[in-house]
């Protein structure tokens, strides 16, 4: 491919080989998976002062409120839940104190685009502790530190941490919600202070309390130890699925991947077939110093399986910030019928809207 000219007409852009993603193996060290559980860079300047509650929402500016409390008392060691701060903080009287020992905890129950992940990188860089000693991850990255380290590892690692922060809770997959509630139990025991954000369930997108009270259901005898914060704000049903951009010609997607130093380029079918081989916990390191990711022929995934890995793709590189520019169908055909009205819609649902916005991210690349 010769040298191509900016659209300014600025003289040639130099261009250089794409990686591809699908010659990528990477090997990832437990001790960077539990060093890499801290909030995602787009998340990384999330505070408190930089949420704006919705004036017409009070519940927004009450959680602010209760959240920055509950950090203020997470700066000394780990305590069992006799203190008196959080029994306060949690409207615990004094007839409380001979409840079961157990953690802090706080659970941020809401609809789709109401904050709920900013509000939770916000307590985790309010926690008055060392990074070494505060974790956040998504559900689906706690599972794969498990499947790292080995059940009882992962709790010698994280039982001397204040906090551990869970973001999107996972509420359809019995198994996994079962194994890590047996995991926050034990950390219950260390006295570790948990927060969590949770998917409500199939057919419960926004109903009211519905996800709260399925959470405390399904993490068993753990519900005792946390208090559930309902954020409204606007329903996620009534949103609908975001608009994707129209995709770019072959050419065009090519042509970014070759002037734009970092970039990948990849047939998505081959990227799909490849994912199959490498383990999700790796997908973070997959896209390891990426500036973007250049895909051509982009079509309906074909199965539950492959949906479900380019669902744990797709936040990986939204997490990361990396565009998209993509050749094919747009991203809000990737999901079939089906699929967007099962059990895992939710997880469909957040992946077109997060591919969305890197799409949209990657315009400036193509009109350089």
């Amino acid at each position: 491919m010769s040298p191509s000219t900016s659209a300014a007409g600025r003289g040639p852009i130099a261009e250089t080989a794409p990686q591809s993603l699908c010659a990528r193996e990477p090997f990832v060290p437990a001790d960077r998976l539990v060093a890499e559980m801290v909030p995602p860079p787009r998340f990384g300047e999330a505070r408190f002062g930089t949420y704006i509650p919705d004036p017409n929402q009070p519940s927004q500016s009450e959680a602010v409120r209760v959240l920055e409390g509950f950090a203020a008392t997470l700066g000394g060691p780990p305590a069992d839940s006799g203190g008196g701060a959080m029994r306060r903080l949690f409207g615990l009287g004094k007839a409380k104190q001979a409840a079961p020992a157990g953690p802090r905890g706080v659970y941020l129950d809401g609809g789709y685009g109401v904050g709920k992940t900013h509000l939770l990188a916000s307590l985790w860089h309010a926690t008055p502790a060392e990074p070494s000693l505060k974790a956040f991850g998504t559900f689906v990255e706690l599972t794969n530190l498990v499947g790292a380290l080995g059940f009882q590892q992962t709790v010698r690692t994280l039982s001397g941490h204040r906090l551990l922060c869970i973001d999107e809770f996972e509420l359809d997959d019995p198994g996994d919600t079962v194994l890590v509630s047996t995991l926050l139990g034990k950390l219950v025991e260390a006295g570790v202070a948990l927060a969590a954000t949770s998917n409500t369930l199939p057919g419960k997108l926004g109903e009211g309390r519905f996800a709260a009270a399925d959470f405390l259901r399904e993490i068993q005898g753990l519900s005792a130890h946390f208090r559930a914060l309902r954020i409204d704000g606007e329903d996620y049903r009534h949103r609908g699925l975001p608009e994707a951009p129209p995709p770019f010609s072959e050419e065009q997607v090519e042509r970014v991947a070759h002037r734009t130093p970092g970039a990948s380029l990849d047939a998505f079918p081959a990227l799909l077939d490849h994912l199959s081989r490498v383990h999700p916990s790796r997908y973070g390191a997959l896209t390891d110093d990426l500036s973007a990711v250049c895909l051509t022929g982009v079509s309906a995934v074909p199965d539950q399986s492959t949906a479900l890995r380019l669902v744990v793709l797709a936040d990986r590189l939204y997490d990361r910030e990396v565009p998209v520019v993509a050749s094919g169908a747009p991203f809000d055909g990737l999901f079939s019928d089906e699929m967007l009205a099962g059990g895992y819609r939710k997880k469909y649902y957040r992946a077109i809207s997060r591919l969305t916005a890197l799409a949209r991210d990657a315009k400036p690349l193509v009109d350089a």
